[in-house]
């Protein structure tokens, strides 16, 4: 069987893997630093190179700041009626502080951690490593093929972890050659060890920070307290009413487009064991809040959110000052699911502030950020395949799971080349991705390159 071959490949061919895994580890592609502009390029060069001498039309294109890697497969395909975008960023965190590394962050090595095989160094799980294993799995099909099961064409971008200014630029300048059936994304996590999962939602996010004037100067409490509006007050009660009892966000439409999870999703969840004890003891609470009803992992991966991230107003330093303040600040934000619309949400929220203000005060609006939430349909042929070849790798059913933040790259291929997303990862929660001892299990690059192999065979 073709399928068997391949995976023998793979197994066969770990050590060289690993090696063309190490060699772009040892570059300092670090975006966010210009003094590391060159490695970054140099970086991108490497995946150039990697994959044209796998049979790409492999090409470095540039951007304002960082290139894009683009490559195309325009060899043998067993269906030609599906072609899919590979997505993956080549670029990596600073690495700072250096001096809490246990060694060099660009010397990668296989090591031992708690009995557990891993891969070190920056970059090892975010995301080169991640990227090595969908190239890996391709390398294997056409070495025992001599064809892929799909059209691929591969997507690498250098500026992920600078919040990619020039990625929705490029797509939308090379829309027609990038709109496929899919996208593919390796940039998520599994459930735990050996438990794989796809990341079928992705909360979006509305932030804004709200200010509210009264009197032209602060004002003293005993001779004005009690005629004189307190924008603490005002912004106090606005707040307030954001929420009912049982904890769902009053705005008007809020909840359109928020669908209910199937209930068969939300009971494969509850099995987790992820109950509010066992989620919140570890950062010292105990009792549950959010919507009644909801499940800890339904409210973090499934359910929208209205929070207060800072406040500020009056006198807030050492001692007593007894002052009704001119202004109070607050910074609000909303984290969006399903179709929920950001501008929407923006709106409603401030016309809530504004009808809830007397003649006397004044507000304004300083709006951050408004990506609206991602989700894969649960009837998704490519999801039915991708579980099924997961689970057939793990030999334990692969899970469908939610993020509570944010992936914007999901809403950008939706909005700009009309395309679904999968996003299937073989990271963990303990990977120490932007800190200090970045590290990837070598079971995850090993089995995730075999993963891919499967997912491939199955979407074809």
């Amino acid at each position: 069987m073709s399928l068997s071959r391949v995976l023998d490949r793979i197994d066969a061919d770990l050590p060289a893997s690993l090696e063309r895994l190490f060699a772009v580890l040892r570059l300092k592609s670090i975006s966010a630093d210009p003094a590391f502009k060159d490695d970054v390029r140099r970086a991108g060069e490497a995946f150039v190179a990697a994959l044209a001498e796998m049979g790409f039309e492999a090409s470095l294109r540039e951007t304002p700041m960082h290139p894009v890697v683009v490559a195309h497969w325009t060899g043998a395909v067993e269906n030609p009626d599906k072609h899919v975008l590979f997505y993956g960023h080549y670029d990596v965190q600073p690495v700072d502080p250096l001096n809490l590394w246990s060694a060099d962050p660009f010397d990668p090595k296989i090591e031992e951690r708690d009995g557990v095989k891993v891969i070190t160094g920056r970059g090892s799980a975010d995301d080169k490593g991640q990227v090595v294993t969908f190239l890996e799995a391709m390398r294997a099909l056409l070495a025992e093929d001599g064809r892929l099961p799909v059209k691929v064409t591969v997507l690498l971008e250098g500026e992920e972890e600078s919040g990619s200014p020039s990625l929705e630029p490029f797509l939308k300048a090379n829309a027609a050659e990038l709109s496929h059936d899919m996208a593919l994304v390796c940039d998520t996590d599994m459930w735990a060890r050996g438990r794989p999962a796809i990341t079928t939602s992705l909360r979006g996010l509305v932030g804004e920070a709200v200010t509210i004037s009264c009197a032209d100067r602060d004002l003293h409490s005993g001779s004005f307290g009690g005629p004189a509006w307190n924008p603490i007050r005002l912004l106090a009660k606005i707040l307030a009413s954001l929420h009912d009892d049982t904890g769902r966000v009053t705005l008007p439409g809020f909840y359109d487009g928020v669908d209910e999870t199937p209930a068969d999703v939300v009971a494969s969840w509850d099995a987790l064991g992820r109950d509010a004890e066992s989620f919140l003891r570890p950062v010292g609470l105990k009792t549950p809040a959010g919507e009644a009803g909801r499940s800890i992992l339904e409210q973090i991966w499934a359910r929208p959110t209205c929070e207060f991230n800072g406040i500020v107003g009056g006198y807030t330093a050492d001692g007593f000052k007894t002052v009704l303040p001119a202004k109070a600040s607050a910074k609000v934000s909303f984290r969006l699911v399903g179709h929920q619309d950001p501008a929407k949400i923006r709106a409603a929220f401030q016309a809530r502030v504004r009808e809830m203000l007397p003649p006397d005060a004044t507000v304004e609006f300083h709006p951050h950020g408004g990506s609206p939430g991602f989700s894969m349909p649960f009837d998704s042929p490519w999801l039915a395949s991708a579980r099924d070849a997961l689970t057939e790798e793990w030999g334990v059913e692969a899970l469908l799971i939610g993020a509570g933040g944010s992936i914007p790259v999901g809403d950008a291929f939706a909005r700009l080349l009309n395309m679904p997303t999968l996003f299937v990862g073989f990271g963990l929660g303990d990977d120490r991705i932007h800190s200090p001892n970045e590290k990837y299990d070598l079971e995850s690059f090993h089995k995730g390159t075999r993963s891919w192999a499967r997912i491939l065979k199955k979407l074809a």
